[in-house]
């Protein structure tokens, strides 16, 4: 595997995964989850995923409007967002790619693509 490993985070499935009223505000929950990755560029997510990490959040539907942020690329799906991670893990191939989903459909597609796959909590509890 080459370079920084890239962390592709699921944001409407990690979103829906918390029962939080997430559904009254969909921007307000991605904007929420966004800036709680800021830090994961320079702290990785211990011990399974050392630093430095490229942290990449796809939304889709109404929080395609949430913009990035230092150490956190956004990624407007244009259609559908799970065709969107799976872009983005078959675009680098040689480089180790996690991605954050709970998405059954989504993680097959993106484990046959040579990518690790965490559920939300892996991410949310560190």
């Amino acid at each position: 595997m080459n370079g920084t490993p890239l962390l592709i985070v699921d944001a409407a499935n990690v979103v829906g995964s918390r029962p939080d009223g997430w559904w009254r505000d969909r921007v307000g929950a991605t904007t929420r989850l966004r800036d709680s990755l800021t830090g994961l560029p320079d702290s990785g997510v211990p011990p399974e995923l050392p630093p430095p990490v490229e942290v990449v959040l796809v939304v889709e539907g109404a929080a395609r409007g949430v913009p990035p942020v230092s150490g956190v690329r956004v990624v407007a799906a244009q259609q559908s967002g799970d065709d969107a991670v799976v872009d983005l893990v078959a675009a680098d191939p040689q480089r180790r790619r996690v991605v954050i989903t709970a998405d059954r459909e989504l993680r097959e597609r993106v484990t046959q693509r040579g990518a690790e796959v965490h559920g939300p909590r892996w991410l949310t509890g560190h």
